[in-house]
């Protein structure tokens, strides 16, 4: 399940707080455009990154913060034999039941925001030259436009995504689809994009264009602290 993290004013305060120490890069694209790749390799080039979607799972695995929670919401039926979020079970139940859905995150959301928080803390500390938030939700959110210095969207063909997401999660072709619908169209997100990343291509192509990407944030915070 993607998240979708949505700050309300107090939660984005704490983020403004940090804001203008390094660049702030929004990182998002549609289910297996890529996004992981290209976020580990800006890592690799010395980025500091923020991934809700893995804080999500982190959360929600065995012994995570929001376990608890979640079984007392929904019931044991929906934490597996290992005691983690039963993610097939839980994804099913929120497309059929927004009520649901709205009962999830509310528990989810606001334990993603802070760990987001934490982590973004700890990077700014750490001396990172600037933050990627991996957010899948970001333009449908509509709350992280005024938070970022810069949006980046990985783009590639629907039914491309559609066998990459059916080869790494074994969903079948019609959940993969439904996912997609609720998700932001490519059109809509390469609206909102500074930058937009193709990846369709080879690994040495996606590599040219992750590097172009670190050289311009680079340049951008360059630029900020120069005129400050």
């Amino acid at each position: 399940m993607a998240t979708d993290p949505t700050n309300p004013p107090s939660e984005q305060a704490s983020l403004d707080s940090l804001k203008g120490h390094v660049p702030f890069v929004g990182l998002t694209g549609g289910i297996g455009s890529g996004k992981t790749a290209v976020s580990d390799r800006l890592a690799q080039l010395g980025a500091g990154i923020i991934d809700t979607d893995l804080i999500a799972h982190q959360i929600t695995a065995p012994n995570g913060v929001a376990i608890p929670l979640i079984q007392k919401q929904f019931g044991t039926n929906f934490i597996d034999s290992t005691g983690a979020l039963d993610r097939a079970k839980m994804r099913k139940l929120v497309f059929d039941d927004p009520d649901a859905r709205s009962a999830l995150e509310a528990i989810t959301h606001p334990l993603i925001r802070e760990e987001t928080i934490r982590q973004a803390q700890h990077l700014i500390e750490g001396k990172a030259p600037y933050l990627v938030f991996v957010v899948p939700l970001m333009i449908e959110s509509g709350s992280w436009q005024s938070l970022l210095d810069y949006l980046v969207v990985v783009d590639c063909p629907e039914e491309v995504q559609i066998e990459r997401v059916m080869h790494r999660s074994k969903l079948p072709r019609n959940e993969v689809e439904r996912i997609l619908k609720a998700q932001a169209t490519r059109k809509e997100r390469i609206a909102h994009a500074d930058m937009v990343i193709e990846n369709q291509g080879s690994l040495d192509s996606l590599e040219a264009e992750v590097l172009s990407l670190h050289q311009k944030i680079l340049q951008l915070q360059k630029d900020s602290t120069s005129s400050s």
